[in-house]
């Protein structure tokens, strides 16, 4: 760190600070709170902010080009209701171990502790939510703060950290030291003695597999991976939407342990006898609600490798668990020379051919065949295409019935929040304005964030946005038929013109009801300079791929 202190107000420590460790794009909503820091913007050169038209379109944002970049995701809201809305952003990140710092505006000290205009006591409602969550009451400890605070977003499991800024705190100057730069950090490395346990436990199993993903898998995890792979032979199963850290269309890869678990996926992890997590938190979606790898698995041996010991018999007690980054232990299994030659191959192909096999979907109700649309769309994805969606069963097409290729990437949440898709796709086409950027939503999911197409606008960046419209909110529909079939209550939907909205923030915007027709409208939308909205009119009744209301109630009347 440089040792000569200047004087600045703590907006200008705070902005000097994060481009001192490397930042360069925040998203945010402007606000009376943190006006200090907004000003300092004005000489932040280098450093640009994402102005959005919601607190919570802000932080997905965030939180995916986090994701994306594998950079620290900065959201700066207001007070009160800039931070509630900024609330479901620091969930997002938390339960999908991504590194971001959400700057809150807060009242000024000398009104704290009288429920001043807007006050909330960040610690109490972030505390549950966020890896740690403090307040800044010192100009002159802004740059030390946000240091820690960088360090605990980016350390161990990744995730979220929330920074409370008093407005008079951000107009008071401190004499501060900038650092030079973010704190090394060393990150965990797997012993010889753990890796020597693991090559015995390969050497003895004739039907291993990986199960990877995690907030903490980044470019050079992937690339460890993918060598790590081809050097043992094991085959590889993502953890939901984690799907790129491998090449889906390689021979070794056999399908995504997430919601919907397909019957393919949960034989390969049953049948497995050795089960290698790595990265990855033993969570409902990758345990299939909490049936697999429990205390009853048999002779099925378990490793699980993760840069946070926190994360370990949390839910699945292991046979060995190693505090590791990924990339560190896939170096170091490649290293001893640790090959499966005694693997199962006719399992594994066999599995790799029920993964393709579920990437066919049947013929779906209606006018518009969703199916056949997602082949149209997987076939015109460029090599290093970008596909976000948000929360719905319409995300099970691009959960399920895509396949990523190693430089395509899948942005969605793993906190199952709707209104993702749209800011996702929108932070990463702003990212990367000549990469395809493809927007799977639901009618519903699409509203809870259509508003941040005027931040796409003002911008000057448009991704191709296909909005699934079946009217209802499709997975309650789903769970009612099942459960209370035939009485529907609270999930229909009355929609506007999509793609008349589309157009009146500069896109292009096309209704489409027939499977014939899509291909002319998504050639249309792809060659869009200013990006695109189609409406696809699908059929109510198909309320999965594969399953509508008719079988439902068939099964109904049969029981």
């Amino acid at each position: 760190m440089t040792h000569k202190p200047q004087t600045l107000t703590g907006g200008q420590a705070l902005v000097q600070t994060l481009m001192a460790l490397g930042a360069r794009r925040g998203f945010g909503v402007p606000g009376e709170s943190y006006l200090a820091v907004l000003d300092a913007f004005c000489d932040a050169g280098g450093f640009e902010f994402t102005v959005n038209r919601n607190e919570g379109g802000a932080a997905f944002m965030a939180e995916a080009w986090a994701k994306l970049t594998g950079e620290v995701g900065l959201c700066f809201v207001t007070r009160g209701p800039g931070a509630t809305n900024a609330s479901i952003g620091v969930h997002t990140a938390m339960q999908g171990s991504t590194p971001m710092i959400l700057f809150v505006g807060q009242v000024g000290l000398d009104h704290q502790g009288y429920e001043a205009f807007q006050e909330i006591d960040y610690r109490q409602m972030f505390g549950p939510v966020a890896k740690w969550v403090t307040e800044i009451t010192h100009a002159d400890r802004v740059p030390e703060t946000i240091l820690r605070a960088w360090t605990v977003a980016t350390s161990g499991r990744p995730g979220p950290v929330v920074i409370s800024l008093p407005e008079d705190m951000l107009r008071d100057k401190g004499n501060v030291i900038i650092p030079e730069g973010p704190m090394p950090i060393a990150t965990a490395a797997p012993t010889d003695a753990s890796v020597d346990a693991v090559g015995q436990l390969i050497a003895n199993a004739k039907r291993p597999v990986f199960l990877v993903g995690g907030g903490a898998f980044d470019q050079a995890a992937k690339r460890a991976l993918a060598s790590c792979q081809s050097a043992t032979g094991i085959p590889v199963v993502a953890a939901m939407r984690f799907h790129n850290v491998f090449d889906n269309t390689h021979p070794a890869f056999l399908g995504e342990a997430g919601v919907g678990m397909t019957p393919n996926t949960k034989r390969i992890l049953q049948e497995a006898d050795l089960v290698l997590g790595i990265g990855i938190r033993f969570g409902e979606m990758t345990t299939n609600t909490f049936t697999l790898f429990g205390a009853d698995r048999g002779a099925q041996k378990i490793v699980h490798v993760h840069p946070s010991g926190d994360e370990f018999a949390k839910v699945v007690t292991a046979d060995l668990a190693i505090q590791s980054a990924s990339g560190s232990f896939f170096a170091a299994l490649e290293a001893a020379s640790q090959s499966a030659d005694q693997i199962d191959h006719d399992w594994v192909q066999s599995a790799r051919a029920g993964y393709v096999s579920s990437l066919q979907a049947p013929s779906q109700p209606g006018a518009l065949d969703m199916g056949i649309v997602t082949k149209m769309v997987q076939e015109a994805m460029d090599p290093d295409a970008i596909v976000t969606s948000g929360a719905g069963n319409f995300s099970i097409w691009t959960n399920k019935f895509i396949s990523f290729g190693s430089d395509q990437v899948l942005l969605a949440p793993q906190s199952g929040a709707m209104g993702y898709g749209v800011p996702a796709a929108v932070g990463a086409k702003i990212e990367y304005p000549d990469r395809q950027v493809i927007c799977y939503a639901g009618d519903g999911d699409f509203q809870m964030n259509c508003q941040e197409l005027g931040t796409a606008l003002q911008a000057g960046v448009g991704p191709v946005i296909l909005i699934l419209n079946n009217g209802t909110y499709g997975t309650i529909r789903m769970h009612q038929e099942k459960t209370y079939p035939n009485r529907i209550s609270g999930t229909d939907l009355q929609n506007p013109d999509f793609a008349m909205l589309a157009r009146s923030y500069g896109m292009f915007g096309a209704q489409v009801s027939r499977t014939e027709d899509f291909a002319d409208a998504f050639a249309a939308a792809l060659q869009s300079q200013k990006g695109a909205v189609l409406d696809l009119i699908v059929d109510q009744s198909g309320l999965t791929p594969r399953l509508t209301i008719q079988d439902v109630h068939k099964a109904q009347t049969q029981s």
